[in-house]
């Protein structure tokens, strides 16, 4: 955390470096503008939803934007056109069910999902825990806790806050240097 911040510090009013910083680091993680999936993630996504049930496009955006924590939401351009692949490839069929078309695999989507990887698709750890979406979270919490103990805290505990802030950098590396 080293020159990380302006040469005044926490103190004073001017938190022109804090917030610059929290920024920064909040725009590393947003969604960039047309960012797209890996190529073949869409389809497997697709055929891992209807997997589980039949769906109409709209439902398959919504459960992609809902399991992956709000970091990937497909258009209707890039699902559409995906399905209707998927149907002239004969891994779906589309139904027609109150003027929605209602996609389920056929036998030939079931094995082909049956051999497809889908445990890393909606950005879930290991064993089931948060995924991307919740570090960007933590790490903006933990920003603007920093930035409250600059605005309100006495030099003792902005020394402190520092400290704790230096360990947690070092450790967050230690992470990354693992395996």
């Amino acid at each position: 955390m080293r020159d990380s911040f302006p040469a005044s510090g926490f103190m004073g009013n001017n938190f022109d470096g804090v917030w610059q910083a929290v920024e920064d680091f909040k725009s590393r993680f947003e969604k960039r503008a047309g960012s797209r999936a890996g190529r073949g993630e869409l389809r497997t996504a697709i055929l891992a939803l209807l997997a589980e049930r039949p769906m109409h496009g709209y439902q398959i955006i919504r459960e992609i934007e809902e399991r992956s924590g709000g970091n990937w939401k497909p258009s209707a351009g890039s699902v559409y056109p995906t399905l209707q692949l998927l149907a002239d490839e004969g891994f779906v069929s589309a139904e027609e069910s109150n003027g929605r078309k209602i996609y389920s695999l056929t036998e030939a989507g079931r094995e082909d999902v049956d051999n497809a990887e889908t445990s890393s698709l909606w950005g879930s750890g290991a064993e089931g825990g948060p995924g991307f979406g919740a570090l960007p979270k933590a790490g903006m919490e933990l920003a603007q806790a920093a930035a409250q103990v600059g605005r309100s805290g006495t030099p003792k505990q902005v020394q402190e806050a520092i400290a704790v802030l230096e360990d947690a950098r070092r450790r967050i590396y230690t992470i990354l240097a693992r395996d």
